[in-house]
């Protein structure tokens, strides 16, 4: 089988935020007193793209970019400007595709009033808002610095602005968290008319506060319950899931995301991003990640020191590091993708999909790889099941 090569997203990470709240393991960085070189870090970016590009050009010849997203930390603690100047130097190194997906992360407690008139006028046309609940009290108890009132005013003012594509994330399973108190953050997102709305439970997770000192989480029995029912509420509005934490409007998923979930392509710049590029010369999968501090990240200057480190996976991988992604979503993938962004012959996952078709783990569909209901429930199982 050859290797094809995939469609192409790009990753910029920024990796500044306001305060590091206690759940997240991101690359995030509060602010000091010395606020961050913002304008340097954009020249940096540019040329660590630039080094990329010299890096993989074969590997990038003739492809365009389908959606870039700019994650964090805060994105929107850079100015519409910077932005700007940023999406500019993209476009003159990168053909984006005419409908390309641009998308900026905020935290509702960082923007500033009339912003969203820049960021759109720069490109950006979807806003994802980091709102994580609609109850002041739990806002606090995860180190939030935006209310539940703020997170409202900011969705409202992106709408005024012209957004017509907005995410909000949720999370679940909050510290001392009710089944009725779920079922309110995900009624309260609802009625601001998102397009699509990302459910995430809160897992402790290490090298965070919270796994140092964890606070009261509700139990796996009740985090199931509040996943079901907080899906029928979603499902009720017109929210389809499609993967295990997102759900959207009628064709309103989200480009970017679909492409890593698809196993697709992208290129990351910025501290501690991650890239993932397929060579169908070659037939190898590369990974690229950055130098993670941010100093580090500046002082590198587009050298080769920005590079945190470099991988090609190996066969013995490509299955399970496939199925870690392609399994999450509802609907499945075509089994014939698997070769085609593998390069692996079907054989290589024979006996795993035959195991998981007789535990009932996967739909006995000769023409598509499709968990079934159980299989989304021990998800971890089914995809450690295509380890070598």
């Amino acid at each position: 089988m050859s290797l094809l090569a995939p469609p192409l997203s790009l990753y910029i990470h920024m990796p500044w935020c306001v305060k590091k709240c206690p759940y997240c393991d991101f690359n995030s960085h509060g602010l000091r007193s010395e606020p961050p070189p913002y304008a340097d870090y954009i020249d940096h970016l540019l040329a660590d793209l630039d080094a990329d590009r010299a890096d993989f050009g074969a590997a990038l010849e003739g492809r365009s970019v389908i959606s870039i997203f700019f994650g964090g930390g805060t994105p929107s603690l850079f100015s519409p400007e910077l932005i700007d100047r940023l999406l500019d130097g993209v476009r003159e190194r990168l053909p984006l595709a005419d409908n390309a997906e641009i998308t900026l992360e905020t935290n509702p407690g960082t923007v500033e009033h009339g912003r969203f008139d820049g960021y759109l006028a720069a490109g950006v046309n979807r806003i994802s808002f980091g709102v994580q609940s609609f109850d002041d009290d739990k806002l606090k108890r995860l180190g939030r610095i935006h209310s539940a009132n703020e997170a409202e005013a900011a969705v409202k003012s992106a709408q005024d602005a012209g957004y017509t594509n907005i995410n909000l994330d949720l999370m679940y399973a909050l510290p001392q968290q009710t089944l009725d108190g779920a079922l309110v953050d995900v009624e309260r997102a609802v009625a601001l008319k998102p397009t699509h709305i990302s459910h995430y439970q809160l897992t402790l997770e290490p090298n965070t506060a919270f796994a140092a000192n964890p606070p009261p989480l509700p139990d796996d029995d009740h985090a199931w319950a509040m996943q079901e029912a907080c899906e029928g509420r979603l499902a009720a509005a017109g929210y389809g899931q499609y993967e295990i934490s997102a759900y959207a409007l009628p064709d309103r998923r989200c480009t970017h995301n679909l492409n890593y979930w698809r196993f697709g392509d992208y290129l990351g710049i910025g501290a501690g991003a991650h890239g993932k590029l397929s060579d169908p010369g070659t037939g190898q999968v590369h990974r690229r990640w950055k130098a993670r501090h941010p100093r580090a990240y500046l002082e590198a200057a587009g050298g080769t020191a920005r590079i945190g480190g470099d991988s090609v996976v190996s066969p013995a991988e490509l299955p399970f590091e496939y199925m870690l992604n392609a399994l999450r979503l509802i609907d499945g993938v075509p089994l014939a993708d698997f070769s085609e962004r593998t390069g692996l012959p079907p054989e290589r996952i024979a006996a795993a999909l035959a195991a998981g078709r007789r535990r009932d783990w996967l739909h006995d569909d000769p023409q598509r790889l499709r968990t079934t209901a159980l299989g989304q429930r021990f998800l971890n199982d089914v995809i450690a099941s295509f380890l070598d």
